[in-house]
């Protein structure tokens, strides 16, 4: 009986929170699900006054400032996050120097490096 009430329990539990740890079915969104990440993980840096503005030049308040990338050019190629600069740093594929977010530890969670691929790879539209 204590197993089927404890199963019970997390059948509730799973249905009350349906969002936690599932992917994004269909199409991500710049606004609901793209910038959150941006503005938790990225913006404390990448703003004016910020050291990664200063050093790179990317501005990451807005989706128009997002998609100019760089004082070195874009950090973003629609429908390819593969070769997408942005991508590539998050993944660590690029020298440890510059992996991001920067000093943070085990870096940024595999669920929202899969958000922002599947961003990009859907073509980085401001939705």
């Amino acid at each position: 009986m204590k197993n089927i009430t404890l199963l019970g329990s997390i059948l509730l539990a799973l249905l009350a929170f349906p969002a936690l740890g599932a992917p994004i079915k269909g199409e991500v969104s710049y606004k609901e699900n793209v910038f959150p990440i941006l503005h938790d993980y990225c913006l404390s840096c990448h703003q004016p006054g910020g050291k990664g503005y200063e050093k790179s030049g990317l501005d990451m308040r807005t989706y128009q400032s997002l998609m100019k990338g760089t004082k070195f050019g874009s950090v973003i190629k629609p429908g390819d996050s593969f070769t997408s600069i942005i991508i590539q740093v998050i993944e660590g594929r690029v020298h440890p120097s510059i992996k991001m977010p920067f000093g943070m530890s085990g870096g940024l969670a595999k669920d929202k490096i899969e958000i922002l691929k599947k961003w990009v790879d859907q073509g980085a539209k401001n939705n």
